[in-house]
């Protein structure tokens, strides 16, 4: 027969991991934004695909200047840009969009962050950046990745 203090450190830690389990969200988070123009929009997902979370921008004007096209890419590659967790930014290649018109305004000024991503939207543009300092700006005169 196992001492007490066993079944109590048992129990315990069950606890534990069931409050981590049922705290935790069961389902991937998805939100979306867009800069008072609607010309620039963004998803950010929590779901984690190979690389973690990401968040993608996309311009409709387009990037200034047109980057090169993506290996295998067979689809738009010329307006938008992804970010994960960390590492450098990457050109989008995709058949559809990040904006959506109706989707929350990023009020110039103001700042979005969630998962290790912080946004700041200007008249300007759109500024992002990931947890390692990597990331992107869209404007109608330039768009660069850093």
């Amino acid at each position: 027969m196992l001492p007490r203090a066993y079944h109590r450190i048992v129990r315990i830690a069950v606890a534990a991991v069931l409050a981590l389990v049922f705290a935790a969200p069961a389902y991937p988070l998805t939100v979306l934004f867009r800069t008072p123009s609607a010309n620039i929009g963004c998803v950010y997902s929590s779901e984690p695909d190979v690389s973690g979370p990401f968040l993608r921008c996309d311009i409709l004007s387009g990037l200034k200047p047109k980057p090169r096209k993506p290996k295998g890419c067979e689809l738009d590659w010329a307006f938008g840009f992804q970010l994960g967790a960390r590492g450098r930014a990457q050109t989008v290649c995709a058949g559809d969009t990040a904006v959506d018109r109706r989707a929350r305004t990023l009020r110039y000024g103001q700042r979005w962050s969630r998962g290790g991503f912080v946004c700041t939207s200007r008249l300007t543009g759109l500024r992002c950046k990931n947890l390692s300092g990597h990331g992107f700006v869209l404007s109608r005169a330039h768009s660069y990745r850093f």
